[in-house]
């Protein structure tokens, strides 16, 4: 499985962005496909998830914010951002697992990250 993501960029506090994960590979295995964001700070921080069922697992900070979708049988994964905070500047990586924890990826393979900055 690879994943390419884009999207990202510089943006006000109160604005949006979406952001965009190409997936390619084999994508059946892939049970759960989320977004994770780095901050300063030691570990990468599950945002939000879509399993193959179509439901979707956020985290407390961005519920009611930030909304992930899917097209193309999740070959397209989307993050939509509103009302951005200073806070949920980071790197925003998209995964895909097999497996799921805690309603986010489990040893997930990543894409290369897309930077979110917030001011």
């Amino acid at each position: 499985v690879q994943l390419v993501e884009s999207g990202g960029g510089s943006v006000q506090s109160g604005g949006s962005l979406r952001l965009s994960c190409t997936v390619s590979g084999y994508i059946a295995s892939s049970n759960c496909i989320g977004w994770f964001r780095q901050t300063p700070g030691p570990e990468r921080e599950g945002v939000a998830t879509i399993f193959v069922d179509g439901d979707s697992y956020y985290s407390g900070s961005v519920e009611g914010r930030f909304t992930i979708s899917q097209e193309n049988g999740r070959r397209t994964v989307y993050l939509q951002m509103n009302n951005l905070r200073p806070e949920d500047s980071g790197i925003y990586y998209c995964a895909a697992s097999r497996h799921c924890r805690g309603g986010f990826p489990l040893q997930p393979y990543w894409g290369q990250g897309t930077q979110v900055t917030v001011s």
